[in-house]
């Protein structure tokens, strides 16, 4: 079975896994979610994800599994001959794992209350709160990662790995919400810069926009979430 991701619009965290498929030239396909209509709540839906979130993964095997880290994680073994990703048991595979969880909790844990000020119908005092909150959590998370990432083009040396298809998918939201001003740090800032001319990001851009979009070769095509749940039956 080709894998299917199920992406979620706009703006969905799913779009570091789309770069990951994209580099790791892994065959799938995708299934488009809309996280702001109905259909992330739905009963079908839920069959993929009780939770109602994105991304979710259909495995070439035909299991379900869900959460950005875990996905990046059952990609990881096809980049450690491209290093993407590293063998279990290096230092490589310890560092990558590393960056990965600061940006899962950290990273996108400072947008959450951005993302919920958002979604919500809140008073104008209660999404003030929140955005201040998520500013300072932001303020520390950047900071903090510029540390990390140091003179690297990359956040683990001179070469991408998952976690930088991990990283822009998050950091792209400051654009989205306006804050923080990525420019006080010059080195993410110049990260960002240079993942963003990546083919496989503006493939996974143009996706998200309703536009063509070119794959680097590994992209088969979309199928609606009826054709995914009627393979995800025949799987099981």
């Amino acid at each position: 079975m080709t894998p299917i991701l199920f992406y979620g619009v706009p703006a969905g965290c799913s779009f570091g896994s789309i770069v990951a498929l994209e580099w790791l030239q892994i065959p799938y396909r995708l299934c488009r979610i809309d996280m702001l209509s109905e259909e992330i709540r739905s009963e079908a839906y839920q069959r993929v994800n009780p939770v109602a979130e994105t991304p979710s993964l259909l495995t070439s095997d035909g299991r379900l599994l869900s959460e950005s880290m875990a996905i990046l994680g059952h990609l990881a073994p096809h980049g450690v001959g491209s290093g993407l990703a590293f063998a279990q048991g290096t230092a490589g595979f310890d560092r990558l794992n590393q960056m990965l969880a600061f940006l899962n909790t950290a990273l996108f844990g400072g947008f959450s209350p951005l993302w919920y000020a958002y979604e919500h119908e809140l008073g104008d005092e209660a999404k003030a709160a929140l955005r201040d909150f998520g500013a300072i959590q932001l303020e520390k998370a950047h900071a903090d990662l510029a540390v990390m990432l140091g003179e690297g083009p990359f956040l683990l040396g001179d070469k991408p790995t998952l976690a930088d298809a991990y990283f822009y998918g998050i950091a792209r939201w400051a654009d989205y919400h306006g804050l923080p001003d990525r420019s006080a740090w010059p080195g993410l800032q110049g990260l960002f810069e240079r993942l963003h001319d990546d083919p496989a990001v503006r493939f996974a851009h143009a996706l998200e926009d309703g536009e063509t979009a070119v794959s680097t070769g590994a992209f088969l095509g979309q199928v609606s979430l009826d054709e995914a749940l009627g393979e995800l039956r025949q799987a099981a």
